[in-house]
């Protein structure tokens, strides 16, 4: 029972983190306006943030192995509840950049302390389960900032919005600070030296199953992640015409998609480690089927072939959660922090090229004067998605084939029998 409450408090800390993360999700159009910048200059607020995201996370891992869960999601949370303030009175791109950074530094501290809870309080083979329900239900975090925040927006205007959020964020912190236990002894991590983690920093870089995981997170996460946190909505809104009411559903239909698909992955995972890969594969074969349908869709697409995509991209996140339990497979418990992070940098860096690509192909395609991009320019900036896919797919299929060849034939022998693999250091 403690585990489970453990669990829960660190779980909250990253619902809220999420909601800090998506908030401009459904906000793009509205601090385009309020900060008087085009399609590009957008695309920057969340580039900035998913950038630190991604660069903060190796450092963040090495961290984390020296000081443990609860002092990294307290800092993190005060991080990003002085981000969500500066958010809120800033008038000006520059400081919304500075805020939109600051909320990455504090998010980028988060996901990977609660997955670190996970794997000192569970037993290896209930830990697939349990990070596709720390993924899946954190995203009860953008539910949260999908139809209230369009609503909070509209009616309290921006100021209230964000300063309410930040509140939220203060919320959390207190709760962290007073109740997480760091290991079930509730022992303080004990620092270790800088030499002894990059030992172990490297040693997690050269073993293929943690470029497993990389890549699985790289090719499986971003499209719905992107869809998520900036181009779904005004997508859904301007290039398709749908009213904001509904684009808003859509987003948090695809959170909730994601929620209920989290746990069917996770037990897949446990049930079938052998089979994880070809699973990721899968996935990317939809995704990239489903925009096919969406993108060659003469005009605007029925809203029932919309649901279908955003009901596929909803696999897209516990797709790109099973890279995390790659990194605990091939890791021990003492540099799961490292290799976590290692792991957490793929989606994110994937997802920082495409919202790039497709702000500077919107621009290119947008004449001057315009009130906004054409569907066909949405379209041909979508399908920059298909060089990813490529790239990503390929490079799992790589590393899958050397993660096997490298494996003691007693350890593949078990993980094709579906049996939990022993970590050696």
């Amino acid at each position: 029972m403690r585990r489970h409450v453990m669990w829960a408090i660190g779980l909250t800390a990253y619902i809220i983190a999420v909601f800090h993360r998506s908030s401009l999700g459904v906000a793009g159009v509205a601090a385009a306006d309020r900060f008087g910048v085009g399609t590009s200059l957008l695309a920057l607020l969340s580039v900035a943030q998913l950038a630190v995201y991604a660069g903060m996370q190796i450092p963040v891992g090495v961290l984390l192995d020296r000081f443990g869960s609860r002092r990294m999601l307290v800092g993190g949370g005060l991080l990003m509840v002085a981000g969500q303030l500066l958010f809120a009175y800033a008038d000006d791109i520059g400081p919304a950049i500075a805020a939109r950074v600051l909320i990455g530094v504090g998010d980028a501290m988060t996901f990977i302390s609660v997955l670190r809870v996970v794997a000192m309080w569970y037993p290896p083979r209930r830990n697939p389960l349990m990070v596709q329900l720390t993924g899946m239900v954190g995203q009860l975090g953008a539910l949260s900032s999908a139809v209230p925040l369009v609503v909070l927006l509209r009616d309290a205007g921006w100021t209230a919005t964000f300063v309410g959020a930040a509140g939220l964020g203060a919320a959390a912190i207190t709760l962290v600070a007073f109740t997480l236990k760091d290991t079930p002894e509730a022992a303080t991590p004990q620092a270790t030296d800088a030499n002894s983690a990059d030992k172990g920093l490297k040693r997690s870089w050269e073993h293929p199953g943690t470029r497993l995981g990389l890549w699985t997170h790289f090719v499986a996460q971003f499209s719905g992640s992107v869809f998520a946190l900036l181009w779904g909505y005004p997508f859904l809104t301007q290039g398709e015409g749908l009213a904001p009411a509904t684009a808003a559903l859509l987003l948090s239909l695809l959170t909730v998609g994601g929620i209920v698909l989290g746990p069917v992955v996770g037990h897949f995972c446990g049930r079938l480690p052998y089979h994880r890969s070809t699973l990721v594969l899968g996935i990317v074969a939809s995704s990239a089927l489903a925009w096919a349908v969406v993108l060659l869709w003469p005009g605007r697409a029925p809203v029932a072939v919309l649901t279908g995509l955003v009901l596929v991209l909803a696999v897209n996140g516990p797709g790109s959660m099973i890279g995390f339990d790659y990194a605990r497979s091939f890791n021990p418990a003492a540099r799961i922090g490292g290799a976590t992070g290692i792991v957490n940098v793929g989606g994110f860096a994937a997802s920082i090229v495409v919202i790039i690509g497709i702000g500077v192909l919107l621009d290119l395609q947008t004449r001057d004067g315009a009130a906004h991009p054409t569907l066909g320019a949405y379209k041909w900036a979508f399908a920059i998605q298909y060089l990813l896919w490529g790239l990503g797919a390929a490079q799992v299929w790589r590393y899958r084939r050397t993660t096997r060849r490298i494996m003691p034939p007693e350890h593949l022998a078990a993980i094709r029998r579906g049996e939990a693999l022993p970590v050696t250091p």
